[in-house]
């Protein structure tokens, strides 16, 4: 998934959370900071969210069943997939994917978990600290090559 699809797939989100959260359009624009003029038109698919706004509403909707549903668990580890896509990032602990993630591949320093539905991937530590994540098999495989456990 690159930044452009995961902007569509919110725009197309934007109304069914909006339903879900039992907004109106007023309402739900105050939350994102964005006029209800501009919410109409990203609602009509004359205009876009941009990645600024995706972004605010993955966050700020962040428990909507609409979007886990759609994106396959935590809006915030798709965000930082992508916003991390070209850029090394110390990641926090993780409760290692029980539900939302399978493993790739495993040895005794590390895992490569994807997600089943955003089908991203991430690298974990055996104490599961995400140690990088992104869309790219080939781009976590590499960063497990050179995982020395100094991450």
């Amino acid at each position: 998934m690159k930044r452009e699809e995961f902007i569509v797939r919110m725009n197309r989100s934007l109304k069914l959370v909006r339903t879900e959260y039992d907004l109106t359009q007023e309402k739900m624009a105050v939350c994102l900071g964005i006029s209800k003029k501009t919410l109409v038109e990203i609602e009509k698919e004359r205009t876009s969210l941009g990645w600024t706004g995706a972004v605010a509403l993955a966050a700020i909707f962040s428990d909507s069943t609409v979007l886990q549903n759609s994106f396959g668990g935590e809006m915030s580890d798709i965000i930082k997939a992508l916003a991390f896509e070209d850029t090394g990032v110390r990641y926090p602990r993780s409760m290692g994917g029980k539900i939302w993630w399978r493993v790739i591949e495993e040895n005794d320093r590390w895992k490569i978990q994807q997600n089943y539905i955003s089908q991203h991937y991430r690298l974990l530590t055996p104490e599961n600290r995400c140690v990088f994540s992104s869309f790219h098999l080939d781009k976590i495989r590499n960063a497990a090559r050179e995982y020395d456990g100094d991450i």
